[in-house]
């Protein structure tokens, strides 16, 4: 994990607006309730937001963000994150950091989905939609996205590792059979755009419907197996069956899905990655239901 800077507050965030876009000077400040990992976040105003990188692993954020957010846009089903402008660093704050419109909504990390039909459909349009779009000069998955849209096998001592500190509290030999089978495959097509962290908190409801997908931080083009691990950490049963045939998944691509999400729990799981409260305490359902589906259907 990078080191935080010691103070990214809300003083911090007025002096930068004031230096470097004084007509918002006047503007009032406020931290955002969950202003996330990788970054901090405040309002502006009403309609304006400010993200700022917490650490110097999640600085080459800000530029892809502003440069490609703009790209996408046009072509997608659901909103995302609009850049408006973009400081530079200063008053003892040493990255870039973004301006950015205001998204109404609520995370579904702290709102229930009533329409999960709705909810699965809807997220399933928007990442064909994320795919679909033309590739070719996008960034490349690598360090700078911690590996999303990459290569499975970075991660793999991390991830038996993590698997067999869990001996005793899940089965760890399917744990490891589906993590096997995930590594056994590779994403043989030209790569596409991956968001990254298709997490609930990064998913906003407007009147119940599935709206706007933020936190743009991991976007690469590469393998898009990571944006299906929401199919294990939140979807169930004829949900992720749905998920899985609204967007086509060929079995190896499932099964790198699957591997991502195990990662991601099992590393949670064994304490060896920090995390927020509603992670931590999801991790063994989402163990439970990679378990559970590899056993029944590859055993």
């Amino acid at each position: 994990m990078s080191e935080t800077l010691a103070v990214i507050d809300e003083r911090l965030v007025s002096n930068l607006v004031a230096e470097q876009f004084p007509h918002w000077a006047h503007l009032p400040v406020s931290a955002v309730a969950r202003g996330g990992w990788d970054n901090r976040t405040f309002h502006l105003g009403d309609e304006l937001l400010v993200r700022l990188p917490s650490g110097p692993a999640y600085a080459a954020q800000v530029l892809r963000e502003q440069r490609w957010l703009p790209h996408l846009a046009p072509h997608l089903t659901l909103a995302i994150p609009e850049p408006v402008a973009m400081g530079r660093p200063g008053g003892g704050y040493p990255w870039h950091w973004s301006v950015y419109r205001w998204l109404t909504g609520q995370a579904v990390v702290e709102h229930p989905v009533v329409d999960l039909a709705g909810f699965t459909a809807d997220l399933a349009r928007f990442l064909v939609s994320l795919q679909s779009v033309d590739a070719s000069q996008g960034p490349a998955a690598g360090v700078q996205t911690f590996h999303r849209g990459g290569a499975l096998s970075v991660y793999d001592a991390q991830c038996r590792a993590a698997v067999q500190a869990l001996e005793g509290r899940i089965d760890t030999a399917v744990a490891l059979r589906a993590w096997e089978l995930a590594l056994s495959s590779s994403w043989g097509r030209a790569p596409v755009w991956v968001h990254g962290d298709i997490a609930l908190g990064n998913l906003l409801l407007l009147e119940g419907k599935l709206h706007a997908v933020i936190d743009f931080g991991q976007l690469c083009v590469g393998d898009p197996a990571c944006d299906l691990a929401i199919a294990w950490t939140f979807l169930r049963g004829a949900h992720r069956a749905a998920f899985r045939e609204a967007l086509a998944v060929d079995l190896g691509t499932w099964r790198r899905g699957r591997a991502w999400a195990l990662w991601k729990a099992a590393i949670i799981a064994a304490g060896i990655s920090q995390t927020n409260a509603v992670e931590g305490a999801a991790c063994w359902q989402t163990l439970d239901e990679i378990v559970i589906e590899c056993a029944r259907n590859e055993a």
